[in-house]
């Protein structure tokens, strides 16, 4: 997933989530969404917020705080967001580090019991479609 997300590169012009433009997106509670991370820079369109649009199909929409346990549970999935790929200009992601995660490996992640924190400010509302708002709410920060 990680090399399909960064061997694009979206522009921030005319993308949109049912009616809502980048910096118009709105968290799980309906709030203007919050910044997820800027050190290091998350989000499909690289603004520090877990914003989506329609070619974001991964819906890298969940800002969670990354754990020993969970990267290496994603990795194990096929998804190694800790190996530094300097050719994309992505020093690899370490415990503490705040993310953009897509809804449905969040989902999977609780299914496991792998599930990390979440800042819910930074949420998307469009998570909502993929993950109960109580799951949610059981690993916010």
């Amino acid at each position: 997933m990680i090399s399909g997300y960064l061997s694009k590169a979206p522009t921030l012009n005319e993308h949109y989530v049912e009616g809502m433009t980048i910096g118009t997106q709105v968290n799980v509670y309906g709030n203007p969404i919050e910044t997820c991370c800027t050190s290091p820079l998350t989000g499909w369109y690289r603004t520090g917020c877990c914003e989506t649009g329609g070619d974001d199909t991964g819906v890298h929409t969940v800002c969670a705080v990354m754990t020993d346990e969970f990267l290496a549970f994603s990795k194990s999935r096929g998804n190694d967001l800790s190996t530094p790929m300097l050719q994309y200009g992505f020093a690899g992601l370490k415990a503490g580090d705040h993310w953009c995660l897509c809804a449905s490996r969040w989902q999977e992640a609780f299914e496991a019991g792998m599930a990390p924190q979440v800042n819910l400010a930074a949420t998307h509302i469009h998570t909502l479609e993929f993950v109960n708002l109580s799951d949610l709410e059981k690993f916010a920060l």
